[in-house]
């Protein structure tokens, strides 16, 4: 992705600041209705970024916002509270809720590839020359305006939750992916893994070694993502 600050403070910073609003909510709803309150007493059970803001106000706005000025694309963090004592008590529970965050990214990939598939069975769009993250399309013909933005906005939530959603898949602490595990851990296992978890020192060093094997995933992500949309129109 070439830095373009225009794009990404227009298109970028928004597209990220609705999706990990669409990902804690869905932690929060889910824990509501695992019967843990503490989320929606926080006022985080809401597609408003706003409650989500002032809890990680660094991770959801200063770090996406300089990131978008500065790298082309945004990146940031944010968290939804829950309350230890019921995800100890109810650890399949406190698994789904885990797993309810990256579910939503993937459900805004989801409609954003509809979309982009609608777009070039009716025309609209169409493949361009090379495929990058913020253009899986371009508009047909000489067409751009308001059809241009489309295709530009819709490539970066395709993407961006594609990403979003796996990377908080991968199985180690402090992401998701290491309590949605659970699910799939024999009983002991799965209460070691949370014993660890809840050591910071371990939570740090999966979160280093996952910011660091993660990258070597994205390009055939990417190459998938680009192969659905396009079938066979490009060689990876």
């Amino acid at each position: 992705m070439a830095p373009n600050p225009l794009i990404a403070l227009l298109l970028w910073f928004p597209a990220f600041l609705f999706s990990t609003t669409v990902h804690e909510a869905a932690h929060a709803l889910v824990a509501m209705w695992g019967g843990d309150r503490t989320a929606y007493q926080g006022g985080q059970v809401t597609l408003s970024p706003l409650p989500h803001i002032r809890r990680e106000p660094i991770g959801m706005l200063v770090v996406p916002l300089v990131t978008s000025l500065t790298q082309g694309w945004a990146m940031g963090w944010a968290s939804s509270p829950y309350d230890p004592w019921w995800a100890e008590r109810y650890p399949r529970r406190a698994a789904w809720m885990a797993a309810a965050g990256p579910a939503g990214n993937f459900l805004i990939a989801f409609a954003a590839f509809a979309l982009l598939k609608a777009g070039l069975a009716l025309g609209w769009f169409s493949a361009p020359s090379s495929v990058v993250f913020d253009r899986l399309v371009v508009p047909a013909g000489t067409g751009s305006g308001l059809v241009g933005f489309a295709a530009t906005a819709l490539s970066i939530l395709l993407m961006l939750n594609v990403i979003l959603g796996a990377f908080n898949l991968v199985p180690l602490p402090p992401l998701d992916g290491a309590t949605v595990a659970e699910l799939f851990l024999p009983e002991n296992a799965a209460r070691s893994l949370r014993t660890l978890a809840r050591t910071p020192a371990f939570s740090i060093v999966g979160l280093i070694v996952a910011w660091n094997v993660f990258p070597h995933v994205v390009r055939p992500l990417f190459g998938f993502v680009v192969d659905l949309l396009h079938p066979g129109l490009y060689a990876h």
